[in-house]
């Protein structure tokens, strides 16, 4: 299959049901519907998790990480097969792995690829990573169920 171009905002929020301040993707960059997706969110000190997690040396949350991966995966199911955008809503199902290599700060930019694995009925499951700088920051298997 070849490449999609990238998109922006405006087609996650269309793809997507999250909206601030739990969106957690700014943009796709390239996907591949069936193989892989390529996107990113800048980390800005004004997100509102950093508030309590930690005011003297904000971190971004692992499990916000994960929750980014999770969103661009929902981008690539719904890129691979447009029409479950009508039909069905992702869920967060799963995951395995999950390893946290590096802390993500304020003014990182979180690079997520992830990979198709396998996909079963309503189970998709994709591998990836999170990097900043090249560098893995986080690496996981996720799972997603449609629900309708």
């Amino acid at each position: 299959m070849t490449s999609d171009s990238s998109f922006d905002i405006k087609e996650i929020f269309r793809l997507l049901p999250h909206r601030y301040p739990f969106l957690l993707v700014d943009r796709i960059t390239e996907v591949v519907p069936g193989e892989y997706i390529k996107g990113y969110k800048n980390v800005t000190i004004n997100e509102p998790f950093f508030q309590g997690h930690f005011p003297d040396r904000p971190i971004m949350p692992g499990v916000l990480i994960l929750e980014a991966m999770a969103q661009t995966g929902i981008c690539f199911a719904i890129k691979t097969e447009p029409k479950l955008l009508e039909e069905k809503l992702f869920v967060f199902a799963g995951m395995d792995g999950v390893r946290f290599k590096r802390q993500v700060v304020p003014g990182d930019r979180l690079d997520i690829e992830l990979h198709l694995e396998k996909r079963k009925r309503m189970i998709w499951k994709m591998a990836g990573t999170a990097k900043v700088q090249d560098e893995i920051a986080c690496q996981a298997t996720l799972m997603a169920a449609m629900t309708s």
